[in-house]
């Protein structure tokens, strides 16, 4: 499988991010930050939604 296939953890999009895991949930609570998805009980987000979701903050 090709790396940008593939789902991103939380703590990928935390490191890619620069902020800790918490902010991560922090920011899904209040609908805020990059959209993820619950994959059965793992939350996982689509590498593009994370970069178009840091486009958008500029």
């Amino acid at each position: 499988m090709k790396t940008m296939n593939r789902l991103w953890t939380v703590e990928e999009v935390a490191e890619y991010l620069g902020v800790p895991v918490g902010t991560l949930y922090q920011w899904r609570y209040k609908k805020i930050g990059p959209p993820g998805r619950r994959i059965g009980k793992y939350l996982r987000y689509l590498p593009e939604d994370v970069h178009a979701w840091v486009r958008e903050q500029t």
